[in-house]
């Protein structure tokens, strides 16, 4: 069975960790495993945009690829953004070993709403699921229930289910049949 590995980038809450390490099976035919060890996200900080550069962080992620690890998803609490644009939840190497999520934006408090944990979990899972579709190979889906579906706003991940549309599950199976099970790190 493949494995993803999740690292803490930052300090970040455990449960929250956790709570992926068991729904993410659920969606993609893979085991979790929460790794002990965790990615300072400071380099990788941009003072000009008080926001943290997610290719950097990827970059800096290829470090902690082990023998075994299918997929790095790197989890955490800091705003990320790539230069074209003012935010992103996330970033993946399309095709490639690493992907990483942040839920900064995806709380309630973010917006001055008041706390909502459930919908927290709910809104990292499918982030999350949507970053890991990246790295076999999927791109954005037509479908907005599809987690594949691109969102712009919180808004837009709320309406998405928290699977693959038929399309894009046998667009992973097929990606996955045709690629190496271990994957190398990128220099």
């Amino acid at each position: 069975m493949k494995l993803v590995q999740l690292l803490a980038v930052g300090k970040l809450e455990p449960e929250l960790l956790s709570g992926l390490a068991a729904a993410i099976p659920r969606v993609f035919p893979a085991e979790c495993e929460v790794l002990q060890t965790t990615l300072n996200p400071e380099p990788a900080f941009h003072g000009e945009r008080l926001q943290y550069h997610s290719s950097e962080l990827l970059r800096l992620m290829q470090q902690f690829i082990r023998p075994g690890c299918w997929r790095l998803l790197g989890i955490t609490a800091v705003d990320l953004y790539i230069p074209i644009l003012t935010f992103v939840f996330g970033e993946a190497q399309m095709g490639g070993p690493c992907a990483i999520a942040s839920y900064h934006r995806l709380r309630q408090e973010s917006y001055g709403l008041p706390p909502n944990r459930e919908l927290l979990r709910e809104r990292l899972l499918k982030e999350a699921l949507h970053e890991l579709g990246h790295t076999v190979a999927l791109t954005h889906c037509d479908d907005y229930q599809c987690v594949m579906a691109a969102a712009h706003a919180v808004e837009g991940i709320d309406l998405k289910l928290n699977t693959l549309c038929p399309d894009c599950h046998r667009g992973a199976r097929e990606w996955r049949g045709r690629r190496d099970s271990n994957p190398r790190p990128l220099p």
